[in-house]
């Protein structure tokens, strides 16, 4: 197994290398999948809001506490800054009438409201947004949930006002991969685990004793591709459904099996093989298992990932070190899109198809650097030293990533301008890498 890592991760390619060395267990800590979400650089001109704390007709406590989550997501964002719960002139709820002035005198632009009631089995959540400015209702409706979906209708209510006020689509209500370790050196247990946005709900989609690598979600955001070497000397990529519990393997070639990346269409894999020799990027189709080369070099052509329906952009050193190459989908010549430094590998392509975020090297250590594709209009966007896997969120406005803390493999998060970033951090003090961030679910 080690000599066929050896021979995917050579020196030049040092990133791939030192992911390698978390996901087999080299970095210290245990892992448990809570994430703890820690905002540390928030947006400069975030938009001031009042969520007053949603009203509750049943006995007792309320089983969730839905304005809490939303100002949560929303301050998580970096665009907005929730009023202080002590600082609110007034708790109306559901289905009353806002007295705009005071609350345009307390410094909200926007306010949020809303109730919750028992109903049969579930619940009846409702909410309505307004425009303190402008004294009009901008968006509101009501929706019945289960103790299951509560958490995910405080995201669905965040996505709302997130769309309503930027008008862009929010992404709060949607799920993270990674892949975690546990146990003692030798003892090693791995795991696939999947978290909503926010770091709760946690699971384990996998769980094997043998190194888990590159998840990768389908457009559909219900299947997941990954690497497996649960075989001891050959690795596999396998697909696994979320919904069913279920899986198939893809394909097992001799030497390297790496890198999946889903096609937009959801009905191709392009891979790295190295069958056939070096390491190059191939096309197979899911469903028949047939295998279309796409490149044919003599250098390292691995990590590739969908621009497009027609265009891949993956990592060789034909150059003499990792640059970003893109080539049609049907293979042919390969153009290079990155000059920037002499290290640029692991892209990952924003849903619109305009921007690529990759790992840069230029001197001291690797970053989360971006290109915009039309203009070709480079940016360095971390300060990290070891920062890598970089993977978009469904509405383009964020980025996470794998990065380092303290000696510690964490998460990091970051606006696409990067003035907004967080840390990701479990809250044992265990490790996690190579995230990917799910598409909005169909």
């Amino acid at each position: 197994m080690l000599d066929t890592v050896a021979l995917y991760f050579n020196e030049q390619f040092r990133v791939w290398v030192v992911s390698v060395l978390f996901a087999l267990g080299l970095a210290a800590s245990p892992a448990q999948a809570v994430i703890e979400i820690e905002i540390t650089q928030g947006g400069e001109n975030a938009i001031p809001i009042a969520i007053v704390p949603f009203g509750w007709s049943g006995s007792g406590s309320p089983p969730e506490d839905i304005a809490a989550i939303v100002t949560a997501d929303l301050q998580r964002s970096g665009n907005f800054a929730a009023l202080n719960r002590d600082d609110l002139v007034a708790n109306p709820v559901s289905g009353d009438v806002p007295r705009f002035a005071n609350w345009r005198l307390s410094g909200a632009d926007f306010l949020l409201i809303g109730g919750m009631r028992p109903e049969g089995s579930g619940y009846v959540v409702e909410f309505q947004l307004f425009d303190v400015l402008q004294q009009a209702l901008l968006s509101g409706f009501s929706f019945q949930v289960t103790d299951q979906t509560l958490r995910s209708a405080a995201h669905q209510i965040s996505d709302e006002v997130y769309e309503e006020i930027l008008g862009i689509p929010g992404a709060f209500n949607t799920q993270i991969a990674f892949v975690s370790v546990s146990g003692k050196v030798g003892e090693r247990t791995y795991k696939l685990q999947l978290a909503d946005a926010d770091g709760e709900n946690p699971q384990a989609m996998l769980t094997s004793p043998r190194p888990i690598l590159s998840p990768a979600w389908a457009p559909d955001g219900i299947r997941i591709a990954y690497v497996s070497f649960e075989n001891r000397t050959q690795s596999a990529i396998y697909i696994q459904n979320r919904q069913l519990g279920s899986r198939i393997k893809v394909i097992s070639r001799e030497g390297i099996n790496g890198a999946p990346s889903w096609s937009p269409d959801g009905k191709r894999l392009a891979i790295t093989l190295s069958y056939e020799g070096s390491p190059d990027i191939y096309v197979v189709q899911i469903e028949s298992g047939t295998l279309r080369r796409i490149t044919d070099s003599a250098a390292i052509d691995t990590e590739p990932v969908w621009a497009d329906d027609n265009t891949i952009i993956f990592t060789s050193d034909r150059s003499g070190g990792p640059q970003l190459y893109e080539v049609s989908a049907r293979g042919g010549r390969a153009e290079r899109i990155t000059f920037e430094g002499k290290y640029n590998a692991s892209a990952t392509v924003s849903p619109d198809g305009s921007s690529v975020a990759f790992v840069h090297g230029a001197g001291s250590g690797f970053q989360i650097g971006v290109i915009d594709r039309p203009t070709g209009l480079f940016q360095t966007l971390t300060q990290g030293t070891l920062d890598d896997s970089p993977s978009f969120s469904p509405n383009g406005q964020m980025i996470i990533f794998a990065t380092e803390k303290n000696g510690r493999g964490t998460l990091g998060a970051l606006s696409l301008d990067g003035s907004v970033s967080q840390s990701l951090t479990l809250d044992d003090g265990g490790s996690v890498r190579e995230p990917a961030w799910s598409p909005y679910s169909q």
